[in-house]
């Protein structure tokens, strides 16, 4: 088994390494750090979430940095503020003993002033994100056109995210010679894009298979009805006592109303989503790392920066809609050799997802029954016990108050005395879960729902529906005259919404952008006043045309303008639906792909 010592790596760095704890490199680590040291070649590496990726790249990076030069000879780019922070701190952290390097994290979210004032004072090493990068770069104030090393981190995530654009720009500004490394869990087709645009003949160095799960994360799905899905959370909460552990939903709104209920409920529980100020985010993520918070209730964008090695469960509240989500997601428990467990909670609708993404991960997910309430009930009594009989008592400070104690209680027998102990804190628990039903679904129970409590079954799908965003009267699908050709993309397209309609937290669902148009879901509330604000301004010269898209055909099977085929339309409506410019058939068999 080697050591970081045996990878080469200056003794600073070694000593660093060792004051945090480190002992022996991760697979990652042992592969990529020698290599970057001994060569002047680009790298693209792939390796599951929680392997140890920002030790890979930036430990070799810090043993050839050139501290007598005040000016940038490392870029890092990340996906979120939050994960811009935890790479600039964890640099931070491996170099305190190289005199004279100095770090900078420039993101969103904070005064770019102080961010300006920092690079003025000259750093060695920047990591930032897509758009603050952009901005820099634009006012002339971050100069990459220097740089010796530059790092893409969790490039599928800016994919993902519509930073293609800004990612694009901020290689364009770097120099031709120069070390790139490319590293990602999942490979997207644009990254092979990238790779041939931006990077010259890289050393592939692949950890394990490509959205395979860790081994030592269980996979589980509980399979209630859609109505039951917040009672099926609770109860699989209660059951792990010793739970501390992540619940991703897909919507800030959802985030915040699971943990709204979960907290008016007593559970330790406290959410993170984009509509938080970053002082808001920053107070909640420290507490979950601290263990002050049990579970954290959050979406994907605000979990990126979280970086835990003891997370015991990750729990999805529904199914995401792309798989390298879910890979992602579970990644984040089952670290540091420790066992974790990765769960869904499904309907009995998507067991099908199941088997696809069964396929996907080289794993069987386990069918387990949410518990019930006397199981529930059962196995909080024990860890109550257990946890009185571990208790040591402090004799010295009891000492002048037990025999009082002793006097007041003596008579009650021992049996006595812990039935009204156990009674006192489990009275509530018990007379919530007794005679609790059964809330485990199956098909069965999907048939006998449509045929005899019909209209409760269809409530249920119908906020299943709404949570994920899909097809139903709370979102409208919108239309606006701006594509590809325009430069649209996802962010610009929520920057648009947020300065046309002046309303935060407007919820904002599937976006399909083609060459000259883009339609886009929005919360059905907020159609009118997104269609009036938006209907036009000026995107880049072009005036915008903004209206409610309608359905195509009766079936509903997708979206289109009033006239089938026009150059503001771009095409056929089936070509429409899909967003891109690929024949009909091609672009639905992508989509069954992509999102199952």
């Amino acid at each position: 088994m080697s050591s970081f010592e045996s990878l080469g790596l200056r003794q600073e760095l070694v000593q660093a390494v060792s004051d945090l704890g480190f002992e022996t490199p991760t697979p990652i680590q042992e592969q990529s750090i020698p290599f970057v040291i001994q060569n002047e070649k680009d790298v693209l590496g792939f390796a599951q979430t929680g392997t140890g990726k920002t030790a890979a790249f930036s430990l070799p990076i810090l043993h050839k940095i050139d501290t007598g030069s005040r000016k940038p000879q490392a870029f890092i780019l990340s996906p979120t503020r939050e994960l811009c922070k935890q790479i600039a701190d964890d640099i931070v952290n491996f170099s305190k003993y190289l005199k004279g390097l100095k770090v900078a994290a420039v993101y969103g979210g904070d005064p770019i002033t102080k961010q300006i004032r920092q690079l003025k004072d000259g750093v060695q090493v920047v990591v930032g994100t897509p758009g603050r990068v952009c901005d820099l770069i634009k006012r002339r104030k971050l100069d990459i056109s220097g740089i010796e090393f530059l790092v893409l981190d969790e490039a599928d995530e800016m994919l993902s995210m519509g930073f293609k654009d800004e990612m694009d720009f901020i290689l364009e500004q770097t120099p031709e010679e120069k070390i790139t490394m490319l590293f990602s869990a999942t490979r997207q087709k644009g990254i092979n894009d990238m790779v041939r645009n931006f990077m010259h003949d890289p050393q592939e160095i692949k950890i394990g298979k490509q959205n395979v799960s860790a081994a030592n994360v269980e996979h589980v799905y509980y399979q209630v009805k859609a109505r039951d899905r917040y009672l099926a959370l609770k109860r699989i909460i209660d059951y792990n006592t010793n739970m501390y552990g992540i619940v991703f939903c897909r919507t800030r709104r959802e985030t915040q109303e699971v943990a709204d209920k979960l907290s008016q409920e007593n559970y330790n529980a406290e959410p993170l989503h984009g509509d938080m100020s970053q002082q808001q985010r920053e107070y909640v993520m420290g507490r979950f790392r601290k263990k002050v918070i049990q579970v954290l209730v959050a979406t994907d964008v605000a979990a990126r920066g979280i970086d835990v090695d003891d997370l015991t469960h990750v729990i999805n509240y529904n199914l995401p809609d792309q798989l390298e989500t879910y890979v992602h997601r579970s990644g984040r428990t089952g670290r540091a050799g420790k066992h974790g467990e990765s769960s869904v909670i499904i309907h009995s609708k998507e067991k099908r997802r199941i088997k696809i993404l069964e396929k996907k991960i080289g794993k069987e997910m386990t069918l387990r029954k949410v518990p019930s309430g006397e199981q529930i009930f059962k196995r909080q009594l024990h860890k109550y016990a257990d946890t009185i009989a571990h208790t040591e008592a402090n004799e010295e400070s009891m000492a002048s108050y037990f025999p009082e104690l002793m006097a007041k209680l003596d008579y009650m027998s021992k049996e006595e005395l812990l039935k009204k102990m156990f009674t006192l804190e489990f009275s509530r628990l018990f007379d919530y879960y007794k005679g609790a039903n059964d809330i485990n679904s199956s098909t069965k129970d999907r048939d006998r729902d449509r045929g005899g409590d019909r209209d409760n079954y269809e409530r249920g799908e119908r906020r299943e529906r709404r949570t994920r965003g899909e097809g139903d009267e709370h979102m409208s699908r919108i239309y606006v005259n701006i594509g590809k050709s325009n430069s649209i993309t996802p962010p610009k397209l929520l920057e648009l919404i947020n300065s046309s309609v002046h309303k935060r937290g407007i919820e904002v669902g599937r976006i399909d952008i083609g060459r000259k148009f883009t339609f886009f879901d929005v919360d059905g509330d907020y159609q009118d006043e997104v269609v009036q604000g938006m209907h036009g301004q000026e995107f880049k010269g072009v005036r915008l045309v903004v209206e409610p898209a309608q359905p195509v055909g009766a079936s509903g099977g997708g979206f289109d303008k009033k006239h089938k085929s026009s150059p503001r339309n771009g095409g056929s409506r089936k070509a429409a639906f899909s967003g891109n410019r690929r024949k009909a058939g091609s672009a639905k068999k992508k989509r069954r792909n992509d999102k199952w």
